[in-house]
């Protein structure tokens, strides 16, 4: 039987100044996912987006996974790769930097 595959769009060209989290998605029948960072735009002094996977086993108390952080600082597409997860996952993302801002895409590519 051929694998399940399945792509959400976490966020659509939207512009972040500030931490922020994703919408929680999910994913307890897979069992590989891959986070699709895009950045579209960068703009201030030393901009820095530091992306975190989290775990959870219901949706509402969260866990940093043991993975090292993604370090972000120009535009281009990244990823982070994800196995051994529990029910839901979702990423944390923090801002550093003097005014700065990043547009971006988040995809979230599931098989199972």
């Amino acid at each position: 039987m051929p694998a399940q595959t399945f792509t959400a769009v976490l966020e659509r060209n939207r512009i972040f100044t500030q931490d922020f989290e994703t919408e929680p998605y999910e994913v307890g029948w897979a069992t590989e996912a891959i986070f699709f960072i895009k950045i579209l735009e960068v703009k201030g002094n030393c901009p820095k987006l530091e992306v975190k996977v989290q775990l959870s086993p219901e949706g509402l108390t969260w866990v940093d996974d043991d993975s090292d952080p993604l370090v972000i600082s120009a535009d281009g597409l990244y990823f982070i790769k994800v196995r051994e997860f529990g029910n839901w996952l979702r990423l944390k993302c923090k801002i550093e930097g003097e005014s700065p801002l990043f547009k971006l895409m988040i995809y979230l590519v599931l098989k199972g």
